[in-house]
């Protein structure tokens, strides 16, 4: 693949965009979209020290209302009702709305953190990213497998991977039908995979995938080769016997072995003494606590100018256009 042809030329690992406000004051906050994801959202914007709920908006009233009702937020009657209450919003909308919707929030001064992928394209991305910078306004995406605690364990080692491997595999559901599993669940994974390099451009990439149970790609695995030299091996799926959230990531001297779903790290290192090698156990301390949480407490260091773990809107582009080689890959080996 060519620098030409290649959609990752010139994105790299983004920064937060900083914005001063008092971290006493609880943020005015809405949420946008009450599907699946948008529920949890919405139960955390009621129940989080450092939001005040201002309301919640989704065009399917009959379910907006009765989620409202559940969590004790106001229904709102509409985007632009929505846009005059809040200082940031958290959108759960369908992934081709990402763009309208956030960019109402984005333009008029608003701090906006969107659920993965961040667009339904790079170039609507890039649009997002640049008028979130213009209006000096923090752009973060919803990546939260990043906020797992066992991820942030083995990112505060700064590992140097020379390969790592994922899976992540889910049974079949209706849900995200409108994207295929590579943006809708292999995003997460590439996301890490970036996060672990360093954001590291990716130099090659090469996958197969196979629609089973819908008209999209169902079924996908991606090897990629980054500018550090580690290569990564993803697979996912949603038409899995089983639940399966697992990384391996190998080191020239360590290794480690991340269950997503157990929150816990398995790590082994390698010593070198007395001209004997020997494995030993690597006590990676956890502190298990729920990812989203985590996620929503991140976006509000943002929007407080503060630094920290965080998938802001470069990251998050830099992930969707990995995820949209990926899929071109699938499609010039002959996938659909």
């Amino acid at each position: 693949m060519t620098k030409k042809d290649n959609p990752l030329a010139g994105i790299v690992q983004g920064r937060v965009i900083s914005c001063v406000m008092s971290e006493r004051t609880p943020l005015a906050v809405v949420v946008v979209g009450i599907g699946h994801l948008g529920r949890h959202h919405l139960r955390l914007a009621r129940t989080l020290p450092g939001w005040r709920c201002a309301g919640a908006f989704d065009p399917d009233r009959a379910r907006l209302e009765a989620t409202c009702a559940e969590f004790g937020a106001e229904p709102l009657a509409s985007i632009e009702e929505a846009v005059s209450r809040a200082e940031a919003a958290v959108i759960a909308s369908p992934t081709v709305t990402h763009s309208e919707v956030a960019g109402r929030f984005l333009a008029a001064g608003r701090h906006v953190m969107v659920e993965k992928p961040i667009a339904a394209s790079v170039a609507e991305a890039r649009e997002m990213v640049a008028l979130a910078r213009h209006h000096g306004v923090v752009l973060g995406v919803g990546h939260v497998e990043y906020f797992n605690p066992a991820v942030q364990a083995v990112l505060a080692r700064s590992p140097r991977p020379r390969y790592l491997e994922a899976q992540r595999l889910s049974p079949f559901t209706r849900r995200s039908m409108d994207i295929d599993v590579v943006l809708d669940l292999m995003v997460h994974d590439l996301q890490l995979a970036q996060a672990l390099n360093g954001g590291a451009p990716i130099r090659e990439v090469r996958a197969v995938g196979v629609p089973v149970l819908s008209e999209r790609v169902d079924l996908a695995n991606v090897r990629l080769e980054f500018a550090t030299g580690c290569v990564a091996n993803l697979t996912a799926s949603r038409v899995s016997s089983e639940r399966v959230r697992k990384l391996r990531l190998f080191e020239p001297d360590a290794y480690h072995s991340i269950d997503y779903a157990e929150q816990s790290v398995s790590a082994y290192r390698l010593v070198r003494a007395a001209g004997e090698t020997t494995i030993t156990p690597l006590d990676v301390k956890v502190e298990k606590a729920e990812p989203l949480a985590g996620e929503h407490l991140a976006f509000q260091r943002a929007c407080r100018g503060e630094s920290g773990p965080f998938v802001d809107g470069e990251a998050g582009t830099a992930a969707l256009a990995a995820a949209v080689a990926v899929v071109d890959a699938i499609a010039a080996a002959g996938g659909p």
